[in-house]
């Protein structure tokens, strides 16, 4: 199946149809704490943090009582975070910056984002479409990764091309939200290991669940398609 022949409307139809209330899983309050809430899902579940989150944002209920603190001690509420040392260091020192650089407000725009520290074009672009509704705002996550290319919407690991390639092909006002239904339906359906073919509302637009054997057609002993 090449990408030109691939129904982009009708899977977002699909899975706007299965995923109703599709949105970012991580809970959060304040502007800043999706922000570092998504510098901890790195190498992380978002249940994980979450389980997390809830008594280091009551310790530290500020920017300021984060740009103030012991990074030791905000290590301490995030070690089972994994990496947890640099993600300290990297919330603390993005508190100091958020403070110093913009007013204590979390930036809306990609380079300003990019100068945050921890912050790629993953986390850029999920603060983007989900606290400031920017369109064409594509969250390149392993989920993200694994579908589209499944799927056959690109043929490329690279996150910077796949951001690139679904940005050209996507309504810019269904971005945000396809990144996010791609994450539910990666985690449900089709998962990293087993893959349930069967059960997806858009594997007959798949390339990948075209290539399974149960989906091929029959053929003669001399080779021919019945």
């Amino acid at each position: 199946m090449d990408e030109t022949d691939i129904d982009v409307s009708e899977i977002i139809r699909r899975l706007e149809t299965e995923y109703p209330e599709a949105a970012c899983s991580l809970e959060y309050g304040k502007d800043y704490e999706l922000l570092f809430s998504v510098r901890l899902a790195a190498q992380c579940t978002d249940e994980r943090v979450n389980r997390v989150t809830p008594a280091l944002f009551r310790r530290f209920d500020s920017l300021k009582s984060f740009a103030e603190a012991d990074v030791a001690e905000v290590e301490s509420y995030i070690r089972s975070c994994g990496f947890f040392r640099g993600k300290a260091r990297d919330i603390v020192e993005c508190s100091k910056m958020l403070l110093s650089e913009f007013g204590g407000r979390v930036p809306g725009t990609m380079d300003e984002l990019l100068k945050l520290p921890g912050v790629g074009r993953k986390t850029a672009n999920l603060i983007l479409g989900d606290i400031f509704s920017a369109p064409s705002a594509v969250v390149v996550d392993t989920h993200c990764i694994r579908l589209a290319n499944r799927i056959g919407l690109t043929d490329t690991r690279r996150p910077e091309k796949i951001e690139s390639r679904l940005r050209e092909i996507l309504p810019p006002e269904k971005s945000n939200t396809f990144c996010h239904m791609l994450v539910l339906h990666g985690r449900a359906v089709c998962t990293a290991r087993a893959p349930r073919c069967g059960e997806c509302v858009i594997s007959e637009m798949c390339a990948f669940a075209g290539r399974m054997p149960e989906n091929q057609p029959e053929t003669t002993a001399a080779g021919k398609a019945v």
